[in-house]
């Protein structure tokens, strides 16, 4: 039910809002009005950063895997410039600290903190605090070197030290911000699946509705005959009874407690009426006999023609979820699509799975998670491939930018999905949410990017 078309917008929208924001983990600043022993301080604080880089670079395990490199922590500190410029400069130069590199190296890899890590189901990125506090830091021979620097002294070093733990502070900060982004795309994800269950049993309470003014007509002082043997069709319609007696829709409304008629009667008598002044009902209503066919077309007509055209309605879902008026068109179709399979003789349960399998359940997570694990590397491809003579990189639209990011972690992390497939998606969502021109632009960026990839060997589509 729920779909890769609306799971890529989702995590689209998510990414856009959470990359924007995501500025919390960056390493200090070079401190304001400079003392000597400032200077000494900042400098062993990036010295430092520089070190646990190249531990993290020495640590293979066999086949070449970093596992160290490859946390978060470390992709962030070389992915900063200062660090990058750094490790360029000892390259040339001379790391200050080479002298310890290999030994801190080694009592790394044999250390428990190392082997736990490795061990873990779901790796701790922790783990770097833990190796500066327990390994590197009381290290005697970093000590000694560090005591040798120019303007060394005992308060420089704490001042390292408060840096070191302010730099770890914000970066488990940048880290909850992550889990709290997949919490938000997990709820969106089980409010359009709330969605799907409130216009399924819609019909139901609207039915109910019709079939309560009915009887009040009944109960008037002086009464019509229409009063005393109305059209009962509409209320009668054997679709809505077999929604009504539906043990899914029904324990989902229970355990969600889901009703239209407790929640906004209003909105629903207003829906009833745009419904019985609406020519689809009139027709079913005037046609000489139904059936389960024309029970089924009658609500299928009047959710594509009245309900969800109704901007009493629609301004309805704005106010109960901020999600609900992107996933109405998709989930619509899921809805409409139900609606036959419950009209439908064949048997079977009508009422769509939350997912079609496992894959479609992880995608959302691991497409969110691909993206801010390799934001970077991205957008350096992105930057890379830019025609600097039409396109400024600092003035693309930053929707763009994020559109084309998520299409990269797709087409390089889901290699069952055909390129095309991911192309074709990415390029309709950039023409929905970005600017006019932003189809042709990514469509074009992306095929400049796989082209490249494909001719380096890192892309084999």
């Amino acid at each position: 039910m729920i779909n890769r078309v609306l799971i890529r917008i989702k995590v689209v929208q998510l990414l856009y809002s959470y990359l924007l924001a995501d500025d919390t983990f960056s390493l200090e600043s070079q401190p304001t009005a400079p003392t000597k022993e400032k200077r000494f301080a900042y400098a062993l604080y990036l010295d430092l950063m520089v070190l646990m880089a190249r531990i993290a670079e020495n640590i293979r395990k066999r086949g070449g895997e970093q596992p160290l490199a490859d946390t978060r922590f470390i992709r962030r500190l070389m992915a900063d410039d200062k660090i990058k410029s750094l490790m360029e400069r000892y390259r040339r130069e001379g790391f200050p600290l080479e002298s310890v590199v290999d030994t801190l190296t080694e009592a790394v890899k044999e250390s428990g903190i190392y082997k736990n890590f490795l061990k873990a189901e779901r790796r701790n990125e922790g783990v770097w605090e833990e190796i500066f506090n327990i390994i590197i830091a009381p290290d005697p021979a970093l000590g000694a070197l560090v005591s040798q620097r120019l303007n060394h002294t005992l308060r420089g070093v704490d001042r390292m030290r408060e840096m070191m733990a302010t730099t770890f502070t914000n970066f488990f900060a940048a880290q909850d911000s992550v889990a709290m982004a997949l919490k938000t795309l997990s709820r969106s994800l089980d409010q359009a699946r709330e969605l799907y269950f409130r216009m399924l049993v819609l019909p139901v309470e609207l039915t109910m509705l019709r079939e309560r003014q009915l009887e009040e007509r009944r109960e008037k002082y002086i009464v019509s005959e229409e009063d005393l043997n109305p059209n009962m069709r509409f209320v009668d319609n054997d679709l809505v009874r077999r929604i009504a007696d539906n043990e899914r829709v029904r324990k989902y409304c229970e355990d969600h407690k889901i009703s239209w008629l407790n929640e906004d009667p209003h909105l629903l008598r207003e829906l009833l009426k745009e419904i019985m002044a609406s020519e689809v009902y009139k027709d079913y209503m005037e046609a000489p006999a139904t059936d389960m066919r024309m029970d089924c077309e009658l609500w299928r007509n009047l959710f594509r023609y009245v309900i969800f055209d109704s901007p009493t309605f629609l301004e309805s879902l704005e106010d109960k979820s901020v999600f609900w008026n992107d996933d109405v068109d998709i989930i619509g179709t899921f809805l409409l699509k139900t609606l036959k399979r419950f009209a439908s003789e064949e048997g079977g349960e009508p009422v769509m799975e939350m997912y079609k399998d496992d894959e479609d359940a992880r995608f959302g997570a691991e497409l969110f998670t691909a993206v801010v694990r390799n934001r970077e590397y991205y957008r350096g491809l992105i930057d890379a491939s830019l025609d600097n003579r039409k396109w400024e990189a600092e003035r693309l639209a930053y929707m763009d930018v994020v559109v084309v990011m998520t299409a990269l972690a797709e087409i390089m992390n889901f290699p069952k999905i055909p390129l095309n497939v991911s192309v074709n998606e990415y390029v309709e969502m950039a023409k929905a949410y970005s600017t006019p021109r932003s189809g042709s632009f990514v469509h074009g960026l992306i095929a400049t990017i796989t082209r490249n990839l494909c001719e380096e060997g890192k892309l084999l589509k």
